[in-house]
């Protein structure tokens, strides 16, 4: 096993409108899908599009939301067999996609709020486990623990939350955006220097972290020092799940062998694929895919 996902899994109700609406407004929505997401589901797809042997561990509900997460994941090739189905509802996710690609959504966790650790087999020969805030805290760290050396632990501390000292100190990769490096570092609603918010988090124990800036690029703090790679340049559809593009792409290239700058730069070009390609196009962000994005863009 390469890469072992355990985290959330939401059915995502995304809507098209002009923009978002405002307190006590009702704004007229141009269109409705429904797809799987949960942070945890759309790295696990991630990492398997690109060509990563992936499992996924955690809850859905014995309900028609359930079962279509259950299907996507196995369209995905995505080994669920760590997914277990519970007593209540199927997490959602509600978000809604101003025309300018931007977005902004609220999640209900249903039964991601009962995933037990217990229930989680790590398995022999795993390369990375991948983690997220959407399931609970005493889950992440108790997998952590468990892991055996020489697996590289990548926590994505999304949504921000308050995270334990020791599960930091076991993070190989931590992987923030801007805003959630501001909240981790007490810096909210006041931004931080990036890279101050880098070094300030790894020095509260992970061995690398990432601060991902949008169409900004990312710098990354390590061992070695800082570095930073600008973001490649796309036409946006969607920023809609981009972040887990980037993440589960992070978590296939490490699993790989990749160091974490050529892995940070394969999981920049497949963030890039994604928000540039149509939600229901977004099967075809693949290995190849990427792969060849790459190539072009380093063109004269």
């Amino acid at each position: 096993m390469q890469v072992l996902v355990a985290g959330a899994l939401h059915l995502d109700i995304i809507v098209d409108a002009p923009h978002l609406p405002r307190r006590d407004e009702t704004v007229t929505g141009s269109a409705v899908a429904y797809r799987m997401g949960g942070k945890g589901g759309n790295q696990a797809v991630a990492a398997a599009r690109m060509g990563a042997v992936t499992a996924m561990a955690g809850r859905v509900g014995r309900d028609g939301f359930g079962a279509r997460i259950l299907e996507a994941l196995d369209a995905a090739g995505v080994d669920r067999s760590r997914v277990v189905a519970g007593d209540g509802p199927t997490g959602i996710s509600v978000a809604i996609v101003e025309a300018t690609g931007e977005y902004g959504a609220v999640i209900v966790s249903g039964v991601n709020g009962t995933v037990r650790a217990d229930d989680i087999e790590l398995p022999a020969g795993l390369r990375v486990l991948m983690l997220q805030n959407e399931i609970p805290e005493a889950v992440n760290l108790a997998l952590a623990r468990r892991a055996a050396p020489g697996t590289l632990l990548v926590l994505n501390a999304a949504p921000a939350r308050p995270v334990a000292r020791d599960l930091l100190a076991r993070t190989d990769v931590l992987v923030v955006n801007r805003i959630e490096a501001a909240q981790m570092t007490g810096a909210a609603p006041a931004l931080p220097d990036p890279a101050a918010a880098a070094r300030l988090l790894r020095g509260l124990g992970p061995k690398a972290v990432i601060v991902t800036l949008g169409a900004d690029g990312l710098l990354a703090a390590t061992p070695d020092g800082m570095f930073t790679l600008p973001a490649p340049a796309v036409r946006v559809v969607s920023t809609h799940g981009a972040g887990d593009a980037f993440t589960g792409a992070l978590g296939a290239a490490l699993a790989g062998g990749a160091a974490l700058a050529d892995a940070a730069r394969l999981a920049q070009a497949a963030a890039a694929l994604t928000v540039a390609s149509p939600p229901d196009a977004r099967g075809a962000v693949t290995a190849d895919a990427v792969r060849a994005f790459l190539d072009q863009s380093s063109m004269p």
